[in-house]
């Protein structure tokens, strides 16, 4: 976690801002693909940056060069008097759709949505009333690993080291107020008061959002937003998506060991499958280990559930019938992208056991005797595993020896009174692979585990931050999303 910003907060002086001078041509840089780990359906494609050639450039339209450049063709606003000149600057990308919400909130959660679904989204407020409205959507995508670029508009350069009571605040001269509360809940936060650095912390922000997956935070003046600078040069971001060969080799030996030693092995998708880009390889895993494969339940979806392994949610007590012994029971679980909680383990109830337990993280992989490889990319430690892995298929055997049919929820007689089996029943008849369920948070997170979704329907809901209201703004925004 980091934070950077031209201004230090509170200052006694105005900064004065030099006049712009602008830079020497910059050379051009190669383009690199964006989150290749990513499955097909989000996977950030880089556009050629002469896609936009707005002009004149300025610090707004080379903030929407880059969005347009990483894949964002929908961007959500509340416009505020802060943002005007900002928007004005952006809108000049008519290739890029700015989509206005009602309140902050439902911008933010619908920039959540959009972000499960592309990739990567952007939400755009004006100062402290609008961004102080948006936090809690923000600490959503935050506990979710969802890249979202956080942008507000910001006061006045001037006003910055003055102790002036500025409107749409809380009365208080203190100007960081927003700042000092965004950066807690993003993975990088960046204050721009000054041509001068400008297009480097856009970049940099743009960097952590789709490095750490998760959201970042823009506050940008409002009278910079149309100051001119220098066009840019392709979007360099490489980040960390390789793995060390050497450490990568050492994982998987230790996995083979691992595996070869346990009778009743299986494998539990977790929700971090999605940031780390891995829901095919443990399809792939899957495949050749050929053993029971569960998932948590804030990763359903992430694994289809008409593989043939397929035993259903591992959710403690509540789980899928017949899951939750089958797991418990297993001398080796290999846990992909978990995240352990109260919600998840039911109150911590579970049977799980550390000194059986693989766990493999975006980055590193745990073994049952505590040591860990680390510069391991889940990605690329399922798929060195799926080919070396010996077939086990002894969870699921058993699985399907003691498996009982779950009956499908039925529409019964009208009796005057809406039944939760019927709403079940007619939500399930509509589900097919063009379609996405989103639950609410509440009693519809367990009726939504008791769907059957086919092959390609999404399923999200907020299991970690759990906000009521989410699944209101996402939806909608999540099916703009090019898929």
């Amino acid at each position: 976690h980091e934070s950077q910003s031209t201004t230090t907060y509170p200052s006694n002086h105005p900064p004065t801002n030099p006049p712009y001078q602008p830079s020497s041509p910059l050379p051009t840089m190669p383009k690199h693909a964006l989150s290749d780990e990513l499955p097909a359906s989000r996977k950030i494609k880089i556009s050629n940056v002469v896609d936009f050639t707005p002009s004149k450039w300025t610090i707004g339209t080379y903030l929407a060069a880059r969005m347009y450049e990483v894949g964002m063709r929908d961007y959500f606003v509340v416009p505020g008097d802060y943002n005007l000149t900002l928007l004005d600057e952006i809108l000049k990308n008519d290739k890029m759709r700015m989509v206005s919400c009602c309140n902050e909130l439902n911008a933010g959660y619908a920039a959540d949505g959009y972000s499960r679904a592309k990739g990567a989204s952007c939400v755009i407020v004006t100062y402290t009333v609008g961004g102080l409205s948006l936090v809690n959507a923000v600490a959503g995508a935050y506990s979710d690993n969802l890249p979202m670029l956080v942008v507000s508009g910001g006061i006045n350069s001037n006003d910055v080291g003055s102790n002036r009571v500025l409107h749409h605040t809380t009365g208080l001269a203190k100007k960081s107020q927003q700042f000092e509360i965004f950066e807690k809940i993003t993975s990088h936060a960046a204050v721009i008061s000054n041509v001068t650095g400008a297009k480097h912390m856009i970049d940099r922000a743009f960097a952590h959002m789709l490095s750490d997956k998760r959201p970042v935070y823009l506050e940008i003046s409002c009278n910079i937003a149309n100051a001119p600078v220098h066009e840019p040069c392709p979007f360099n971001y490489i980040g960390n998506t390789v793995s060390s060969p050497q450490a990568l080799d050492l994982a998987v030996k230790a996995a083979v060991k691992c595996w070869d030693a346990a009778v009743k092995p299986v494998i539990v998708g977790g929700v971090g499958l999605r940031a780390s880009g891995a829901i095919e390889a443990i399809e792939k895993l899957a495949d050749a280990a050929e053993c029971a494969v569960a998932v948590m339940p804030n990763a359903k979806g992430m694994f289809p559930e008409d593989h043939k392994n397929f035993i259903g949610t591992y959710w403690g007590s509540v789980s899928s019938p017949g899951c939750c012994n089958i797991v418990e029971s297993s001398d080796l679980y290999i846990f992909t992208g978990p995240i352990f909680n109260d919600y998840t383990t039911v109150g911590y109830s579970t049977l799980i056991k550390k000194d059986k337990m693989m766990v493999v993280r975006s980055d590193r992989v745990t073994f049952p005797d505590g040591s860990q490889y680390g510069y391991v990319k889940m990605a690329d430690f399922l798929r060195a595993f799926a080919k070396v892995v010996k077939a086990n298929s002894f969870s699921i055997d058993a699985y399907r020896r003691f498996q009982e049919d779950v009956p499908e929820p039925k529409a019964t007689e009208e009796t005057g009174v809406l039944l939760v089996k019927q709403v079940q029943h007619h939500v399930q008849s509509i589900l097919s692979p063009t379609t996405c369920l989103l639950c609410e948070t509440g009693d519809a997170w367990f009726q939504g585990q008791r769907m059957k979704l086919p092959r390609g329907c999404g399923y999200e809901f907020q299991m970690q931050y759990g906000s009521i209201g989410w699944a209101v703004g996402a939806p909608p925004r999540y099916s703009l999303a090019p898929k």
